[in-house]
């Protein structure tokens, strides 16, 4: 069935947006959603909103407008957030290996997204260099200083608002790593690893770097397997989200195997669509049937043709695909056969 369509409520406020944004936004498919956040805003106001709730909407927006405006450029350029404390200093060994992991990533065409602030965001960015890295960073009541890599540059962003900050730290990223860090950093490896364990994150990789010497993500990984898998808290499959490395090399060479095959993901109704770099064989297909039947609703997974709008996207053009009627739940196990399809061959 057709969705009723979004108004004010207002057959007259309706009757002047149509024909507004469409002078504006030629494009019907894109014109609809501008309609909807035009309608939105009016519906704001038609419901008395209190003009403090109106601030936090339209701070909201326009810092997400912009955002969107500057990544825009590097749509196509794959991209790793790095997460860490910002007290690391640059004689810690921690330091060093978020340089290096900075390089290896930048060197494989990478771009660094950070905090923008010191510490292992700096030095992230540092290994990457400028040309090669992103900083979000956050407004605060005292003075928040980018750091000296990212400061000054177009790709440097302020934020006003966490929630939009970390939207921004993880949209446009297809892995994550992370290294030690305190209560900030922790909150990130958690809330990435919910969004993942939730479908609110498409799969992407995410490794947390121990330098030697350190047992921060040990000590961590243990309290979950004692404690939140024993109680059900937790899926043992969703242990397969992470992984904890101790050097920047076997970082960048995890995400690298992450995308050996796999390439991206993305549902088409009721099906789950995975882009692959090459086409499997009915053997594999198999193999991956047997193994991964219980990830399923009904059906089989089954190679899939390449979806139209790929086809205008030079980037997708050249890949082949699989479909499967994926439950919607086990994403740890969801995790596992991708794993799965990136050992093929």
């Amino acid at each position: 069935m057709k969705r009723p369509r979004y108004t004010t409520g207002r057959a007259d406020l309706d009757a002047q947006l149509g024909p507004l944004v469409q002078s504006s936004c030629p494009d019907r498919e894109l014109s609809d959603y501008v309609l909807q956040i035009v309608t939105t805003a009016f519906k704001l106001a038609l419901d008395g909103a209190a003009r403090g709730d109106l601030k936090i909407a339209n701070a909201a927006l326009k810092e997400m407008r912009y955002a969107f405006k500057i990544f825009a450029p590097y749509r196509y350029v794959p991209k790793v957030t790095v997460f860490g404390s910002a007290r690391i200093k640059p004689q810690e060994r921690g330091y060093k290996q978020a340089v290096e992991f900075g390089r290896l990533m930048a060197a494989a065409g990478w771009m660094i997204v950070t905090g923008a602030g010191s510490g292992i965001m700096g030095a992230a960015n540092e290994g990457a260099g400028r040309e090669m890295s992103f900083g979000v960073n956050i407004r605060l009541p005292f003075e928040q200083q980018a750091n000296r890599v990212i400061q000054g540059d177009p790709k440097l962003l302020h934020f006003r608002y966490f929630f939009t900050r970390k939207l921004f730290l993880l949209k446009n990223s297809a892995a994550v790593c992370l290294f030690p860090g305190g209560f900030g950093t922790l909150d990130e490896a958690f809330e990435v690893l919910t969004l993942l364990q939730t479908g609110k994150q498409h799969p992407i990789p995410v490794v947390m770097v121990e330098p030697e010497g350190s047992r921060i993500f040990t000590n961590l990984v243990a309290f979950v397997e004692e404690n939140l898998v024993p109680a059900g808290l937790i899926s043992p499959a969703d242990l397969s989200l992470f992984r904890v490395l101790p050097t920047p090399r076997e970082a960048a060479e995890h995400v690298f195997h992450f995308y050996r095959v796999y390439h991206s993901s993305r549902y088409v109704g009721e099906k789950l669509v995975l882009r692959l770099k090459r086409a499997l064989t009915d053997g594999e297909l198999a193999k991956l049937n047997d193994e991964f039947a219980a990830l399923l609703e009904s059906g089989r997974i089954e190679k899939a043709d390449p979806l139209p709008e790929d086809a205008k996207e030079p980037h997708l053009a050249s890949l082949t695909a699989i479909k499967l009627s994926f439950n919607r739940r086990h994403f740890g196990r969801l995790r596992q056969l991708i794993d799965a399809i990136n050992e093929l061959g």
